[in-house]
């Protein structure tokens, strides 16, 4: 009981970086459209703002592991925490320039210090208690991102995006100086806002120096076979790796393209396909909430193999049907999926011991997957000229994330329930 009431609050503070990063993610699909606007930019390149993020992650992720080990996870978090509040600050002089270069670069900055957050909350949230609810723990401080990224849309919505767009006829009939008042104006409404999230960035930063969070030892939770080998060794890692790098190409890519999607498989308006993006981010919330209730009968990993074929017949709905019912299949797919980046995250990790920070920096590192695979469907979707087709690129994933789960279930070691 002691332990229980040691661990608490730590748990909220920790849970409250799910918050926080899952808030500065969901607000790229507001700042594409946005900087695409305001920057003058074309497809490809507004594309690259995703891309910002994803490289970051990837550069990041192994400095982020050798940090905590050396230093912890408390000193980590508040590293991480201080480079987020830099990234959102960088955006006041990226808008007064209008230098889409360092709008990239604060995103960048914001993304490493996302990296350090979640090399250090993921493996800490396991750890804070009883091994057994692992999962379900981690699952729980999952949902609160998911709460971000219904919110975070809404807000962006609200205070960044203006709802004033120029016709190529309308930006003929200004002077160059008209023009560039009007760019440096919609570049502007992003400065409060990631302002405001510097400041309570650096608030959150504050908090966590002055609070006692426990360290945890570690080799209390790994088993002598796995003290004594690499960690590239440990089946449980490389295949949670290898699943989490098509898991989260599978989300951006159903995420990313879902306006493109609507608008083209059901002919929704720009604005139609806007709402029903809020009812997919409700969803991913609502799933994230709703499997860890179903953890308490169900065990994770066979939770986990039974919503990956859930979302491989749903792809094959968005792939072969037509009209709304591949809208409602997105949105399916949206809560079946939000339990899996947690769920993998915690069974690749279980048992690794004082290998954790180094393991979860690895995993971390596989959400590059989010930058190498939209492409790809992309590519596909250009071919064919069917953005349908390009949805075989998360079904696939989802087949990848099955062989994942079923896989864990025969390997003969303890994993996490």
């Amino acid at each position: 009981m002691k332990q229980k009431n040691l661990y608490l609050f730590p748990f909220i503070l920790i849970t409250i970086l799910f918050f926080l990063w899952g808030f500065a993610h969901n607000l790229n699909p507001i700042l594409i459209p946005h900087l695409k606007k305001a920057c003058q930019l074309s497809d490809l390149e507004s594309a690259l703002i995703d891309s910002a993020f994803f490289v970051g992650y990837f550069v990041m992720a192994l400095p982020a592991g050798f940090f905590m080990k050396k230093y912890g996870y408390k000193y980590g978090i508040i590293f991480g925490l201080l480079l987020f509040a830099g990234g959102a600050f960088l955006f006041v002089p990226a808008a007064n320039t209008r230098a889409f270069a360092v709008f990239l670069f604060a995103l960048f900055v914001i993304a490493s210090g996302l990296t350090f957050l979640e090399t250090a909350a993921n493996p800490y949230v396991t750890v804070l208690g009883d091994s057994h609810s692992a999962t379900q723990r981690l699952n729980f401080s999952q949902s609160f991102n998911g709460l971000a990224a219904s919110l975070a849309p809404l807000m962006g919505g609200i205070f960044i995006l203006s709802g004033k767009t120029l016709t190529e006829s309308q930006k003929s009939g200004l002077s160059e100086v008209q023009l560039d008042q009007y760019l440096l104006e919609e570049a502007a409404s992003v400065k409060i806002p990631y302002i405001a999230i510097g400041i309570v960035v650096l608030l959150v930063a504050v908090f966590i120096w002055r609070t006692n969070l426990p360290e945890i030892d570690e080799t209390e939770h790994a088993s002598d076979a796995q003290t004594q080998s690499g960690i590239l060794k440990n089946k449980n890692l490389v295949l949670g790796v290898l699943a989490q790098f098509f898991y989260v190409g599978a989300q951006v890519c159903v995420g990313s393209f879902f306006l493109v999607f609507a608008a083209t498989s059901a002919g929704l308006s720009d604005k139609e396909a806007a709402t029903y993006t809020a009812f997919y981010g409700a969803a991913f919330m609502i799933g994230r909430f709703a499997g860890t209730f179903f953890m308490k009968y169900i065990k994770p990993v066979k939770l986990l193999a039974i919503y990956a074929v859930i979302n491989i017949l749903l792809s094959l709905i968005a792939i072969y049907g037509k009209g709304m019912i591949t809208i409602y299949s997105l949105i399916g797919i949206a809560f079946f999926m939000s339990i899996m980046f947690p769920t993998i995250f915690a069974l690749g990790i279980n048992g690794l011991g004082n290998a954790t920070k180094p393991a979860s920096s690895l995993i971390i590192m596989s959400i590059v997957g989010g930058a190498v695979l939209p492409p790809i469907l992309g590519i596909i979707s250009d071919k064919t000229g069917s953005i349908q087709d390009g949805y075989f690129i998360p079904f696939i994933c989802f087949i990848v994330v099955l062989l994942f789960a079923l896989k864990m279930r025969t390997i003969k070691k303890e994993i996490l329930q």
